[in-house]
């Protein structure tokens, strides 16, 4: 299969990114987090979450992040909303379109929100039906797709039930994410291609962690089976709960430059970018968790 011309990068570093941070941070720096990646070309920035601040402390000022942003026309602003009273939140935020996610894991699922696979599902029912009747776009995620931090393999065939599953609920768009960071090529390949039997390829999307360094080969491998999508984190941001010191989310710049090389379009200016998360990066305290960054700025 040829590759895509070009790929949409849905960023997730002002919510997943930041919310594994240890470090408070202002509404006034992640408002201008955002704008930074709407300047750098993004069209699509999760912006938020609405969760219990006593659960995701990170998360607390989502509202008033939403109200602040410089909106750019064509880009999509988004908050993660796992249940009802989050979509509530969302709607009176003004928020167009929201994210829920369940897991392919049982275990996952009981150890994070203490309730089965089946059970999680069917508490997004109500959400939907109220996401539809204010006319908001409902983006569906599936953790552990390829590995469980309590079960280890996961059966791309469970995966595969899950994601019908939310997309039959009226999901428009299902991402599979690498939670743990463990998948390789060929896994993800078997994946996607277990996975489009239930769910067209163009409603599919990789999230991929970069624990194991194996993110950007699974990114390729994903494209070889045209898989136009993908969630990224500036300059990394984000670790990986269940690995101790391990990296997490994959860094934004490290896929743009790779779909660059591959003459593949994005519509995002990687200087920009760079400059993005080498602002948040200074602002935590933290290394740039970005190879293309780092590389960079020694030249």
């Amino acid at each position: 299969m040829s590759l895509p011309k070009q790929v949409r990068l849905v960023e997730v570093g002002p919510r997943d990114g930041l919310q594994n941070e240890q470090q408070p941070i202002s509404v006034t720096d992640k408002v201008r987090l955002v704008n930074d990646l709407s300047a750098a070309g993004l069209s699509y920035i999760e912006v938020g979450s609405f969760v219990s601040p006593k659960w995701v402390p990170q998360m607390a000022g989502s509202a008033e992040v939403f109200a602040q942003i410089q909106r750019k026309a064509g880009v999509t602003y988004a908050a993660l909303t796992p249940n009802m009273k989050g979509l509530e939140a969302a709607i009176e935020a003004g928020v167009k379109e929201v994210a829920v996610f369940g897991a392919a894991s049982e275990a996952f699922s009981q150890k994070n929100i203490n309730c089965s696979i089946a059970e999680s599902l069917a508490r997004f029912a109500p959400l939907m039906e109220a996401a539809r009747e204010h006319d908001i776009r409902v983006r569906g995620y599936v953790s552990c797709v390829l590995g469980c931090p309590y079960e280890g393999e996961v059966a791309p065939a469970k995966v595969a039930e899950v994601a019908r599953e939310l997309y039959a609920m009226g999901c428009y768009e299902v991402s599979l994410g690498d939670t743990i960071g463990t998948g390789t090529p060929g896994k993800t390949r078997t994946l996607f291609d277990t996975v489009a039997r239930e769910v067209p390829r163009e409603r599919l999307a990789g999230h991929f962690h970069d624990t194991y360094g194996q993110a950007l080969a699974n990114i390729y491998a994903s494209l070889l089976e045209g898989i136009a999508v993908f969630d990224s984190s500036v300059a990394g941001l984000g670790g990986c709960p269940y690995a101790k010191g391990a990296s997490g989310n994959v860094a934004s710049e490290d896929v743009l430059y790779m779909f660059s090389g591959l003459d593949i379009a994005t519509g995002i200016d990687l200087d920009s970018l760079i400059g993005a998360g080498q602002r948040i990066s200074q602002l935590l305290g933290r290394a740039n968790g970005s190879r293309v960054a780092r590389a960079r700025q020694a030249g």
